[in-house]
């Protein structure tokens, strides 16, 4: 009975690579393919030009945002930082209310040319949608990555976004995880190969 519902976890799970949307600034479906290519080419270019990404979530997707800040330095050298430090967080969820955490700071670091990467499971959280307006005021370029309701507010507001279409956590938050990764990995190289045999393991 367990190993059936691990098996269609992760059929459910692998289905959102055939499910996911993208859209432009227009809500016009954009190919995944064209995302891609278009994103693995832009984080270079964005770095080459003195600029940065940037990664804004809350929650489980803060901790996307760190890891993918953390890996697009590392690995890539791209630049990049997350907007979650506990003490600006605090202090400015006290003084100005947390729907300001993520804008304060784009007011303060942002540059035009700059990357958002504005990540939300509902799409709907107010410190999110504040951020990419600040973005847009800073004249960032605005990846959105959101799930659950198809008319969520976040959806429309990137120059690209990416829809994730669960009301679960767990497959939006992995699936968004997934294609920031996945994009990372493909601009340092990596291309499909034959899936290998599992490794027998003996008791």
């Amino acid at each position: 009975m367990l190993q059936s519902s691990i098996n269609a976890y992760f059929a459910t799970l692998g289905s959102m690579a055939d499910r996911m949307l993208a859209t432009d600034s227009d809500g016009l479906p954009i190919a995944m393919e064209r995302v891609f290519e278009d994103m693995i080419a832009k984080a270079r270019l964005t770095h080459d030009a003195g600029n940065k990404l940037m990664f804004i979530g809350n929650g489980g997707s803060s901790t996307i945002c760190s890891h993918m800040a953390e890996d697009f330095t590392k690995a890539a050298n791209i630049r990049a930082m997350a907007f979650n430090d506990s003490a600006f967080l605090t202090c400015l969820g006290n003084d100005l209310g947390y729907d300001q955490v993520f804008s304060k700071q784009i007011e303060m670091f942002a540059m035009p040319g700059d990357v958002l990467f504005a990540i939300s499971s509902s799409g709907n959280s107010a410190n999110i949608l504040n951020g990419v307006a600040a973005a847009r005021k800073r004249g960032c370029t605005v990846v959105t990555l959101s799930g659950f309701g198809p008319d969520n507010k976040l959806r429309g507001l990137g120059d690209v976004n990416v829809y994730v279409p669960s009301g679960e956590y767990g497959f939006v938050e992995i699936t968004h995880l997934a294609i920031i990764h996945a994009m990372l990995d493909m601009a340092l190289g990596w291309r499909a190969q034959p899936v290998a045999a599992p490794l027998r393991v003996h008791a």
